[in-house]
């Protein structure tokens, strides 16, 4: 195992114990002395779970591979056998053990045998490199399954509405406003509970349990509710919706987030899998629902049991440097949440999503009624626009790959701002065009907006707020402020479906969204600022910078 321990100013001399372990468990008097560091050195143990700060017992080994610690004087040893006379100590140039013939093993005071040092780790214990690589996969693997399972609930959600509740388009407005309303009531708890658990899993098995029911809950519970009692359906579906996928999805990539700046890996490349799920799974959803809509509800039961599988599976095995990250996430207080109010970076956010990003929300959670539509049959319709929201998702994923590398070249606020051009350009040309392939190609542009935006959120929040509230900014700060827009736009915009129609209702919104993209261009906080100076930065890595991403 690699040593990361950060540079910490050297302490004083201390005595080494009159008895140090040799590499072949021997053990000898000594008297020299050795500067340590304040930071801990890792023992031999495959898991380091020294607490920053604390001394190295003495006389432990080091590994093979450990490089030379700062503050310490001399090299790291092996644990290979070392001669026992005149051993050199580190920290003490010239000054050596006296010798010895005891048997490996013997103390020196009753010639007994005594304990021998920790055995070294395994050579198949997982390097930080590799446990990278491993968790990358995995977070990226459980970003794939939950959009799997979101999708087959959620992607023809207007259309189960419209077709097979047997909703008007007004009322189907009503409950998307109702999960909208449900959203703002659990995103401030999961936000702050995220934060206070950091890198532990926790939320993420409550999340994976509700998942789980999936099935079971459209079937024999919300879908009979929004037909024979329409208040008590909007009530109980909106609170499930919300904390098992529209507030869990923002928990989830918060989590994946702060996982790839613990480990150093960029958020959007695992992203990228999110969006292939999404893909993968509307590809075969509007065939499903065309045999039996329950069909979908089943199978993302089935995907949320991998998911729960895949979150289980990842580990955290850096002690030192994931106990910083707990440290930091336990510091985390409801005051501090309070405290973003004051400032004025965080208000001009909550502008740019509640005015731009929830208008295009409520008018993209509508648009598959509309697109089908245009069709000769309804199931013409689902099927072509099953087949074109899989295209579009696949083309997504690849933006996610790529929309790194744009956001890094921009900045945050001009991505910002280019997503929200783009906003206002689709729903503006979906008011326009009636052509079936014409409004095709307009749908195609939400894998041009969606990477830019995310990414560009992300980073925005990294530049602007203290790291450790991340959780709790990314899903108040944006998921929630978009939920308030949604929950405010969204009766109103079923009032103009029923009774102007949709293109003369997405012309309106289009023009809001452009106004509120321009007034952003002052209210966003620029990009050169950065953390404001009255905020003391606590970086999530828990050490004093975050690394860039590494090849995986």
């Amino acid at each position: 195992m690699t040593d990361q321990t950060t540079p910490g100013p050297a302490t004083a001399a201390h005595p080494v114990s009159p008895v140090a372990h040799t590499g072949n468990g021997a053990t000898v008097p000594t008297t020299a002395t050795i500067g340590v560091s304040a930071a801990a050195v890792p023992t031999a143990d495959a898991t380091d779970t020294t607490a920053p700060g604390t001394a190295v017992p003495t006389g432990a080994a080091l590994p093979a591979d450990t490089a030379a610690t700062p503050g310490v004087t001399g090299t790291a040893t092996s644990d290979a056998a070392v001669p026992t006379a005149g051993i050199a100590t580190p920290g003490a140039p010239g000054t050596t053990a006296p010798s010895t013939d005891l048997p490996a093993g013997a103390s020196p005071s009753t010639g007994l045998p005594t304990a021998t040092a920790p055995a070294p780790a395994s050579a198949s214990a997982p390097t930080p490199a590799s446990r990278r690589r491993v968790n990358f996969t995995l977070a990226s693997a459980a970003l794939f399954m939950f959009f799997v399972t979101w999708s087959l609930s959620w992607s023809l959600f207007s259309i189960w509405l419209t077709q097979d509740i047997g909703l008007s388009a007004g009322r189907s407005s009503l409950v998307i406003s109702a999960n909208a309303v449900g959203c703002l009531l659990t995103m401030p708890l999961y936000g702050y509970v995220q934060d206070k658990l950091g890198l532990r899993k926790n939320l993420l098995y409550w999340v994976g349990g509700l998942m789980l029911l999936v099935g079971p809950m459209y079937i024999y519970v919300y879908g009979p509710l929004l037909k024979t009692h329409f208040a008590l359906g909007l009530v109980v579906g909106s609170v499930y919706l919300a904390m098992a996928f529209a507030v869990a999805v923002a928990t989830l990539e918060s989590y994946t987030e702060r996982l790839g700046r613990f480990h150093g890996f960029e958020f959007g490349r695992a992203r990228m899998f999110g969006s292939l799920g999404w893909a993968a799974a509307t590809f075969f959803a509007g065939r499903l629902f065309n045999i039996d809509p329950e069909l979908n509800f089943w199978a993302a039961s089935v995907s949320a049991a991998v998911f729960v599988a895949l979150i289980a599976a990842i580990r955290v095995t850096d002690g030192r440097r994931s106990a910083a990250v707990d440290a930091a996430a336990s510091s985390v207080s409801l005051a501090d949440v309070r405290s973003l109010l004051r400032y004025p970076a965080f208000w001009g956010l909550l502008l740019f999503v509640v005015a731009v990003t929830a208008t295009y929300n409520t008018y993209d959670q509508m648009f598959p009624s509309y697109f089908s539509s245009l069709f000769g049959t309804k199931a013409e319709g689902n099927q072509m626009y099953s087949d074109l929201n899989s295209f579009q998702v696949f083309l997504e994923a690849g933006g996610m790959a790529l929309a790194p590398f744009v956001v890094n070249r921009l900045g945050p606020k001009r991505s910002l701002l280019l997503s929200g051009f783009v906003m206002a350009t689709r729903i503006g040309l979906s008011g326009l065009v009636t052509d079936p392939m014409a409004i095709s190609a307009v749908k195609l542009m939400h894998a041009a907006e969606l990477p830019i935006m995310l990414i560009a959120i992300f980073k925005y929040i990294n530049r602007h707020f203290e790291s450790r509230l991340s959780s709790s900014i990314y899903l108040v700060g944006f998921q929630l402020a978009a939920q308030l827009g949604a929950a405010i736009i969204s009766p109103l915009a079923g009032i103009g479906y029923d009774s102007l129609g949709f293109p003369p209702t997405y012309l309106l919104m289009a023009a809001m969204v452009a106004a509120f993209t321009a007034v952003s261009v002052a209210t966003l906080r620029p990009d050169a600022k950065g953390l404001p100076e009255s905020v003391p930065h606590v970086p999530a890595s828990g050490r004093d910078a975050v690394p860039e991403p590494a090849s995986l």
